[in-house]
């Protein structure tokens, strides 16, 4: 099974996410977290317990203390987490913020509201 890690400072966003897993019966592992700093503890924790990195991390693009962008960018310095895919998120269709989030090292760029199957093409 899958397992997705989902970085995003709204609860509704998170409540969202897991509510569209349920009821779509997705197969995949989801972990969430509100702030990007209880992500990369969680990644650290899993790494300790030997348990390996998720397959795919996504982190919205507008978070408070640190944006998806920073986080994204955080992770491709670190060689532990390099066979994860990093996606970032965001309600902004801007091309600029695309491009900014591929720029720090996203593999892929998503608007909101997400759904499985656009995230699927990245499992």
């Amino acid at each position: 099974m899958s397992i997705l890690f989902y970085v995003d400072d709204s609860g509704d966003d998170l409540f969202y996410l897991e509510y569209i897993r349920k009821k779509q019966q997705v197969d995949v592992d989801l972990f969430c977290f509100s702030t990007a700093q209880a992500a990369i503890e969680a990644l650290e924790e899993r790494l300790e317990r030997g348990e390996g990195v998720p397959d795919i991390l996504i982190a919205d693009l507008y978070m408070p203390l640190d944006s998806g962008s920073g986080l994204i960018a955080r992770l491709r310095q670190d060689d532990r987490f390099s066979a994860m895919q990093l996606g970032v998120c965001s309600g902004s269709d801007a091309v600029e913020d695309r491009e900014r989030a591929l720029a720090a090292g996203a593999d892929f760029y998503l608007e909101k509201p997400l759904d499985f199957a656009r995230i699927g093409r990245n499992l």
